[in-house]
């Protein structure tokens, strides 16, 4: 069988053959998948070929009328109007660029983040934002300072209400540490500790943030002392030196509970 434009011919371990389709646009060589037959891979290669000679957009995909897959459509669409091309599914504007999911899931991010994206494939699973990075899977959020366990409107929120927009401007931290939750009470600020043993335990109210952090650092001490086995995370406030730190450790209280704590 003559082998058609577009279209490569592989075997797999076993024998079987597969037919791979990739194109080359301005000297670039872009892969577009593997497929059963070699009609199929010919149809994305025909497909790709149009995308990239035709002024369609990316809101004109439709899997009823593409074979060709998503990711790949957003790719050639953004290497023709902006002459780079990325692997993952990311269209490039003047300070930002949107990261396509999917056709309606689509996500903003500002320009200083483009290489890490460009090289991260993003996921989203229950509700979560993930990239494979170092065989782990890690929340975007964290690259914002965002703790895994914090829950937005309470710990972190979005300026504008969009939390598709994921800018540093339009992200505001709320309770940068573990386990402190901030409130405002008659125009004052306060901090309330808290901490997870089968259960909440309050630990304790605090003026400032730093010293409710190193409070909730000297609770988790004070039940692995009395033989709590659970882990817990580790507060840092880095505006503290090693000093301050200790001045307040040994002179913050924390509730009668804590300290009377048996496992």
């Amino acid at each position: 069988m003559e082998r058609l434009p577009g279209v490569y011919i592989a075997n797999k371990k076993d024998g079987t053959i597969y037919y791979r389709s990739g194109i080359t646009i301005n000297n670039k060589h872009i892969s577009l998948g593997s497929y059963p037959s070699m009609e199929q891979a010919h149809r994305v290669y025909k497909e790709a070929d149009m995308v990239n000679k035709s002024d369609i957009s990316i809101n004109d995909y439709s899997s009823d009328r593409f074979l060709l897959p998503f990711n790949k459509f957003v790719s050639i669409i953004n290497f023709r109007d902006n002459k780079i091309y990325f692997k993952t599914p990311i269209y490039l504007y003047k300070k930002f660029f949107i990261y396509h999911l999917s056709k309606n899931d689509c996500l903003k991010f500002d320009a200083d983040d483009l290489f890490y994206y460009s090289t991260h494939t993003i996921m989203r699973r229950g509700g979560h934002l993930f990239v494979a990075d170092f065989g782990m899977q890690v929340n975007i959020l964290s690259r914002y300072g965002i703790k895994s366990h914090a829950v937005c409107g309470r710990d972190y929120c979005f300026a504008n209400g969009d939390s598709s927009d994921f800018c540093y401007g339009n992200i505001i931290i709320i309770n940068p540490y573990h386990g402190v939750l901030h409130f405002v009470k008659n125009g004052k600020d306060y901090y309330k500790v808290k901490i997870h043993v089968n259960g909440d335990y309050v630990v304790g109210l605090y003026e400032s943030e730093e010293e409710a952090a190193v409070a909730y650092n000297k609770a988790a001490d004070c039940l692995k002392a009395a033989g709590c086995k659970k882990s817990f995370p580790e507060n840092y406030p880095e505006s503290l030196n090693a000093i301050s730190y200790a001045s307040i450790y040994n002179s913050v209280r924390i509730s009668a509970k804590i300290r009377n704590y048996h496992p």
